[in-house]
This record gives structure tokens, sequence and C-alpha cells, in this order.
């Protein structure tokens, strides 16, 4: 039996898309980063605060700078985390694979 190789090509190109899309999507959600960075970006105001209570000689504690946020988690941005995860899993898995099948396909001929 031969193997097409145009079909496989073809196969995988289709499936690189697909996750390719899939990550893309999953990526420019940016909600996880979004809060990340948020925890780390002290606002015009809080550096102002901030510097006053550094010549002022007061303690400085960083929960004092720092703006509280509500917490948004539910049951949609926790099931597009792990959508998000199983979709990298996955590709990783399939990236592998197919360069393995590449690289014997290459090497047999």
């Amino acid at each position: 039996m031969s193997m097409n190789y145009k079909k496989i090509a073809e196969l995988a190109m289709m499936l690189l898309i697909v996750l390719f899309l899939g990550l893309y999507i999953s990526g420019m959600s940016g909600y996880y980063k979004y809060t990340e960075t948020k925890k780390n970006v002290l606002t015009e105001n809080a550096m102002e605060r901030f510097e006053q209570d550094i010549k002022a000689g007061k303690e400085i504690d960083v929960s004092n700078y720092l703006e509280e946020t509500k917490n948004y988690n539910n049951i949609f941005s926790s099931l597009g985390l792990k959508m998000s995860s199983l979709i990298e899993k996955g590709f990783n898995k399939t990236m592998t694979s197919l360069f393995k099948k590449l690289s014997q396909a290459v090497n047999n001929n």
C-alpha cells in the first residue's frame, strides 16, 4: 500500500490551521494575562500616594497602593481556561507525532 503524500500534507496543513486558530482565539481572549498584569501595575493616583508616603517617611505596605478587583471567574472563564490548556496539550502531542511521522517518511526514502 503506497502512501499518498499529498493527502498527508493536506491533512497536516488543515490540522495545523485548525490548531493555530484555536490557540490564537484562546490567546486573544487575554483574560488571564489581563488579571495578572493588572496586579502589577500601579495607577497614577497610587504612585502619587506612594511617593508622598515615601517623602513623609511613612511605613510602606504594597497592599495600600493596589486597587481591589472583583473576581469575575465563572463557569465560562474556567471552561475557556481548561479548553485552552487542552488545546495546547493536543497541539503539542500532534506536532510531536507529526514531525516523527515526517522524519520517518523522509528517512525511509
